[in-house]
């Protein structure tokens, strides 16, 4: 009989691609928001009683920095409570817990970070994804936390948070975008990411914090520039932006998130800016994952 694997956030981006992967090796249940609320004790209860998991994967945040900065008190409630009562439940439960932070818990200073290195978050998202780690970490040193720099590829679910989505919906309609030359990222494709977090689910070795992100960074804006080329747009249309625009939250300008880790937990070989592309346009397959020795 298949495990019960308790998807929370699973109508967001990240989570319905797990949804739609952990098929084969679980028993997935993936209420709504409206059906299990991690700001409320007993919604979470009620949520982990139907479920019965052993294992569980936290995706739900609010994950736009801007918001988060606009409305701090909600995003402490949602990213840093909310972490917190699903962690106290999976300790009643006896489940594992995989959690999605960020890179945004470091303020991108270096050109390079490794798990080790002391948190130093720049923003209020930022601040409450830090938090959340210390929350989880705390009383299951056995959980799995990943850190992706940033997420792409195409949504399985409407309203998400995807900057893929949108990027690609203005370019093919011959509207201009505006891309940072002074932030680099290492992206990481949905469909990756959620192997990584199967693999190490799989594994009850494994446990702590793990990077995730392609071998090279880029900067937004040549991001932004190579997705222009995959789908035909010239690019023209990308704009370079020089200095950050008025009233955002803080970003970090290199968040270069380095995978070895990860790597020889899972046996994955991280991919290459191009490969990551290709699986973020035209979907994830087991015939282009590279898998290391």
């Amino acid at each position: 009989m298949k495990p019960e694997l308790l998807i929370i956030g699973a109508s967001g981006f990240v989570g319905a691609e797990l949804a739609a992967q952990a098929g084969g090796s679980y028993q997935v249940a993936a209420p709504g928001p409206e059906e299990l609320d991690i700001t409320s004790a007993s919604s979470v209860e009620r949520g982990f009683a139907a479920a019965q998991p052993r294992v569980v994967a936290l995706v739900a945040a609010i994950a736009d920095i801007d918001q988060c900065e606009q409305q701090p008190e909600l995003a402490w409630k949602v990213n840093a409570e909310g972490a917190r009562l699903v962690a106290e439940a999976c300790v009643r439960y006896g489940a594992r817990l995989l959690y999605i932070s960020s890179a945004a818990v470091y303020d991108g200073t270096k050109e390079g970070y490794r798990e080790s290195d002391p948190v130093t978050p720049a923003s209020v998202y930022g601040r409450t994804k830090a938090e959340a780690e210390r929350l989880v970490l705390g009383r299951l040193p056995r959980s799995i936390v990943l850190r992706p720099a940033l997420v792409i590829g195409a949504a399985r679910t409407a309203g998400t948070n995807s900057f893929q989505e949108k990027l690609v919906s203005a370019l093919e309609s011959g509207k201009s975008v505006s891309a940072p030359v002074f932030e680099s990222r290492n992206p990481i494709d949905a469909g990756t990411l959620v192997v990584a977090m199967l693999r190490l689910a799989a594994n009850p070795k494994t446990g702590g914090i793990y990077h995730v992100g392609s071998a090279q960074a880029v900067s937004r804006y040549e991001l932004a520039c190579r997705f222009a080329d995959l789908v035909g747009a010239p690019r023209s249309l990308v704009i370079a932006q020089t200095e950050p625009a008025p009233g955002r939250a803080p970003r970090g300008r290199h968040h270069f998130l380095m995978s070895s880790r990860l790597e020889q937990a899972t046996g994955l070989v991280m991919p290459d800016i191009d490969t990551v592309l290709e699986r973020a346009l035209h979907g994830f397959t087991e015939s282009n994952l590279r898998v290391g020795v």
